[in-house]
């Protein structure tokens, strides 16, 4: 059996490890082990975390270690999963003769999920101490964290509603717990994470009180402190000196779209260290705290290097201007509309030699999970531009929805119970808006997303044709109930609890709803359970402006009003392999389809994951051009 995240001691005398579903260490002076547990199998497992907790809560990056040495080296504390009543789901491998099948414990929406205990394994005697938690409840576990003296094991717990967050201090000595925090809020709380550590306690971002991000000190003893105010979102704590009480930080605050370097004095004074105009990233403060340096650009402006003070704004450049030819690239422009009373933003590119008098297809790349933006205004981000449109006539943009986090709290919390709702309503202001542009050609606009963004494609390519002549939707949930339970809980309560709002926010729930109903004529309005109409948009860059005519309705190719999508407009694409989303949304959504009698285009990537890489990445890539050649350019 394979020794499983090998991860040394804070004093380097041994290492652990999973082995077996069990704990085991090693000594590094003379490699003997010494194992911990002693019920590891297929459904018990020591230190390994279970599928919902790797992809969920600890991060991809954990690669299933659910394990944490104490300071002082003498304990571990590990999270033991009982996988017993979580269902199977199988996943089946084309190669080889005669193939091979992967069998994953994954909970889906309202199944059952793994049972966890949290335990304190003392290496002198090999025992454990088991935290004082009642194990009978449905309920998260989140990622420890010890106290500076190792006497203490800080637990963060959820219920599995997932409104309320507890953060408890548990004795090593007896496994007795005290609260330390407690934090509610009507529709769904986050994890604490990437905290500020000191010798009384820690400063961590939190979303619960203001609609957007504080900075607050949260004791040991359950003393808690706010330390700023304002619209604060994306925060990332970097550097904290104790001793003259400033706190250095990014966030997007003067700007919703650029990090922004801060520093946070005594007093509650916050002073902007970079250019709000300017993203930055890859910023690090100097060990002595009195320089920082990293790297600042926007999709129109390469990254250059720059170094400045951290006590008050003065930077400057430290490399050259980039020899870059501009006007070779996209030159992504930044673009604002209002719908509903909010700000909703977008990247967009014009093709080269774009001709205002001229009327050009459009992409649309979107996602629409709530508090994941897609729009970044950064040197050459993955979604910021396409070069294939760029270079072939097509206006391209990514946008996102009033919940991906630019609104605050209150954007995101519409998304609660109705995934994909509202978002809808977003995006189909966004192609009102688009339709409105004297140079662009309305019966012409593309769609595609990947993951949430696939569900969310589907949804617009057969609910609003209208507006959407055709889509490439990639790897989506078609059926929430087919999605693991942290994720989709957290925004939609159980399917037990929340029937309507699943089959609301369902794709295949919505196939013969579009195709058995009689075709309407009129906006998006008119149809059942469509979102509002948009507001007029108030902004837009200076290469994009507002027309005042009303929106352009769609046409297929008969010059007809569309009302139901055309057929073979929307294309779908599954790795088999993927063990987030299963290939299992997508083979549903095509038995809907066909028994609605609805032609379309798919394509499965053999043990392909969750986004495509190599040849499979090549060949989607491929095949996507020939689509929108095929759809916007004939």
């Amino acid at each position: 059996m394979e020794d499983m995240n090998i991860t040394p001691s804070p004093d380097s005398s041994m290492v652990a490890f999973t082995r077996g579903g069990d704990l085991w260490v090693r000594s590094t002076a003379d490699s003997s082990e010494t194992r911990l547990t002693f019920d590891g199998s297929d459904v018990i497992l020591n230190g390994y975390a279970s599928w919902v907790y790797y992809e969920e809560i600890f991060g991809r990056a954990s690669q299933y270690r659910a394990f944490w040495w104490s300071p002082d080296s003498r304990r571990i504390a590990y999270y033991r999963f009982d996988n017993t009543q979580v269902p199977v789901f199988p996943i089946f491998s084309p190669f080889g003769q005669d193939g091979s099948l992967s069998l994953t414990r994954y909970p889906k929406a309202g199944q059952t999920n793994p049972s966890v205990r949290v335990g304190v394994a003392e290496l002198a005697t090999g025992k454990t101490v088991w935290a004082d938690f009642d194990y009978s409840e449905d309920q998260y576990f989140g990622t420890p964290f010890w106290s500076p003296d190792s006497e203490e094991l800080f637990v963060p717990r959820e219920p599995r509603r997932q409104n309320m967050l507890d953060l408890y201090a548990v004795s090593v000595a007896d496994g007795s717990r005290r609260q330390v925090y407690h934090e509610e809020y009507p529709t769904w709380v986050e994890w604490i994470d990437d905290m500020l550590f000191t010798e009384d306690g820690f400063y961590m971002a939190r979303n619960f009180e203001t609609g957007w991000e504080q900075i607050y000190f949260l004791g040991y003893d359950g003393t808690l402190e706010r330390l700023t105010d304002g619209e604060n979102w994306d925060i990332t704590l970097l550097r904290a000196d104790e001793r003259k009480g400033d706190i250095w930080f990014t966030a997007k605050r003067d700007s919703r779209l650029h990090t922004v370097l801060y520093r946070l004095d005594r007093k509650g004074r916050i002073t902007a260290l970079t250019d709000p105009e300017l993203n930055l990233d890859r910023v690090e403060i100097s060990e002595d705290g009195k320089t920082f340096s990293g790297m600042v650009s926007t999709a129109r402006q390469p990254r250059r290097d720059i170094e400045g003070r951290t006590d008050r704004c003065d930077w400057d450049y430290v490399s050259p201007e980039p020899d870059t030819d501009l006007s070779a690239l996209p030159s992504p422009q930044i673009v604002m509309i209002q719908n509903d009373g909010y700000d909703l933003y977008a990247l967009m590119s014009l093709p080269r030699d774009f001709d205002p008098d001229r009327r050009y297809p459009v992409v649309m790349q979107l996602y629409g999970g709530p508090g994941t933006p897609y729009v970044y205004d950064m040197w050459r981000s993955r979604d910021a531009s396409d070069d294939w449109c760029f270079e072939n006539g097509v206006i391209y943009i990514v946008c996102d929805p009033r919940s991906s986090g630019e609104n605050g709290r209150k954007g995101m919390d519409e998304a609660f119970g109705r995934m994909t709702v509202v978002e809808l309503g977003d995006y189909i202001a966004w192609a009102e808006w688009l339709q409105s542009l004297p140079y662009v050609d309305g019966s012409r606009i593309g769609v595609k997303g990947f993951s949430f963004g696939g569900t969310t494609t589907a949804m617009l390519v057969l609910r609003y044709p209208q507006y959407f002549r055709c889509g490439i939707a990639g790897g989506g949930v078609y059926d929430w109930t087919l999605y693991d339970t942290h994720y989709t809980e957290r925004f939609m309560d159980t399917p037990q609890a929340n029937p309507d709002g699943y089959a609301e926010a369902g794709v295949i729930d919505w196939v013969p709803r579009v195709f058995t109903a009689e075709p309407q004529a009129g906006s998006a309005s008119a149809h059942a359970s469509a979102p509002a109409s948009a507001s007029a948009p108030v902004f837009a860059s200076a290469s994009a402006p507002v027309s005042e005519a009303g929106p352009e309705p769609s046409f297929a190719a008969d010059g007809e009003s569309c009302r139901r999508p055309l057929p073979g407009a929307l294309r779908l694409t599954h790795g088999t392999g993927d063990d987030n989303v299963h290939y299992q949304n997508t083979l549903l959504l095509m038995d809907a389809l066909q028994k609605a009698g609805y032609q379309f285009e798919v394509m499965f990537y053999p043990d392909g994951m969750h986004g495509y890489r190599g040849y499979q990445g090549e060949h989607d890539k491929a095949a996507e051009a020939a689509f929108w050649t095929k759809w916007l350019l004939r």
